[in-house]
């Protein structure tokens, strides 16, 4: 203990001090060294968490390609009306030449292709094609353009590089739910072209099909668990955690093996004469495969949360419930499953969100009709590198997902999920 002294109306320690500001200045230190103890963890969450996402939202609203690569013709096109029927004068023409003479030197003429070619199909091969020869335009700059290709003659083409031309744009969030930015606005794609939204109503919709799948499947052998010996229970806890010792995409390719039209299932209802041998199921390449693959594959998440809130419900309630003349159903419905309601909760919180970011097994088994919204957004991170939509089309998902959880905070209240204990 710290020796202190007193003075009228103050108390000082040891050293002097207001009794006071020794305390928060012991206090202050116990929190800076109790930061350092947990900064390990916090930077790997910042750079491993919180940076890529922080990073995917400013993707989908960043266009600053545009700006950098055609500053003069941006600021030229300012004074053009997009309504106009008219292309825009030869200032604009001029301003562009220049531009691209500079972004062919840097080699940054093919980065605004690609970004154009988002919006205006054929931007980026109209722009290396023009590459080619712009350092050696002579004015009147309009007619060396058209004289390049006439694709430059397109009012459309000029709309989009008006529409795009700010450092920030709405327009991947617009794209990813089917709509585009126009000249007033945002307006409706074709129906031919409308394709996120549905993604996004399968991808809830199968989800929310799995996680139910897994409760009916899970509930059953988390009962077994949590109520027969502890020995058969840590025997059979094994062939539950087995699949999380095999590989997901092996586990994924044997579904496939046994889903399709030649594969186990089908030969077995053939030999057992329940289905023609010309008329086989067609049990893969669609919604029923996804289901059935990432509901076994996703089952264990249900079962763990499941069995450990189950073991901790003493089996004196239901012996108890018994000898007051209850019936087995209404002794389990009405004692025993209320008590188990936290760790369906936790299982289908965990299964849900695992379900919705699954990529791997829906591009395998689910053919055309069993993707997700997440293998559109792998297609545009790695293959088409519309990394803006990708990363629009993540955060959509992601307030989604936010958002759902907060509906189930306001109805069940996450208070009320249990891992155990």
């Amino acid at each position: 203990m710290t020796e202190a002294t007193t003075q009228p109306g103050r108390v000082l320690a040891a050293d002097g001090t207001p009794l006071k500001r020794s305390l928060a200045r012991a206090l202050r230190m116990q929190k800076i060294r109790a930061l350092m103890l947990v900064a390990p963890l916090l930077i790997f969450v910042l750079v491993t968490f919180i940076a890529p996402i922080a990073d995917m939202l400013f993707r989908s609203i960043e266009n600053q390609v545009v700006k950098d690569t055609i500053p003069r013709t941006v600021e030229a096109l300012d004074s053009w009306d997009p309504h106009s029927t008219e292309l825009p004068p030869e200032a604009v023409f001029a301003a562009l030449q220049a531009d691209l003479v500079e972004a062919v030197d840097q080699k940054t003429h093919t980065r605004l292709g690609s970004r154009l070619n988002y919006e205006y199909s054929g931007a980026a091969s109209l722009l290396r094609k023009t590459g080619r020869g712009v350092e050696k335009m002579k004015a009147p700059y309009q007619e060396a353009f058209l004289k390049v290709d006439k694709d430059w003659g397109d009012l459309e083409l000029w709309r989009t590089l008006y529409i795009y031309s700010p450092a920030y744009t709405n327009g991947y969030f617009l794209n990813a739910v089917d709509l585009k930015k126009g000249i007033d606005g945002p307006e409706a794609r074709p129906e031919n072209e409308q394709i996120y939204i549905l993604l996004f109503k399968r991808t809830m919709f199968m989800s929310l099909v799995i996680t139910f799948s897994c409760i009916m499947l899970g509930y059953p052998v988390a009962w077994i668990l949590a109520n027969i010996r502890a020995r058969t229970a840590n025997l059979l806890m094994i062939l539950v955690l087995l699949p999380f010792w095999t590989s997901l995409l092996v586990r994924t390719s044997a579904w496939k093996v046994m889903l399709q039209q030649e594969g186990v299932i089908n030969e077995t209802l053939v030999w057992l004469g329940l289905v023609a041998d010309n008329d086989r199921l067609i049990l893969i390449n669609n919604q029923f495969g996804t289901i059935v693959a990432m509901t076994h594959i996703l089952l264990p998440f249900m079962i763990l949360p499941m069995y450990s809130v189950m073991k901790t419900i003493p089996p004196s309630y239901l012996r108890a419930a018994k000898s007051l003349g209850a019936t087995n159903w209404t002794a389990f419905w009405r004692v025993y499953f209320p008590q188990s309601v936290p760790g369906i909760g936790a299982g289908s919180i965990l299964v849900f969100i695992l379900a919705i970011g699954y990529y791997i097994t829906p591009e395998i088994v689910g053919g055309t009709d069993g993707t997700f919204i997440s293998n559109r957004i792998a297609y545009h991170i790695s293959k088409s590198l519309n990394w803006g939509l990708g990363a629009a089309l993540g955060a959509i998902l992601l307030g989604a997902v936010l958002l759902l959880y907060y509906v189930y905070d306001k109805i069940v209240g996450i208070d009320n999920v249990k891992l155990g204990g």
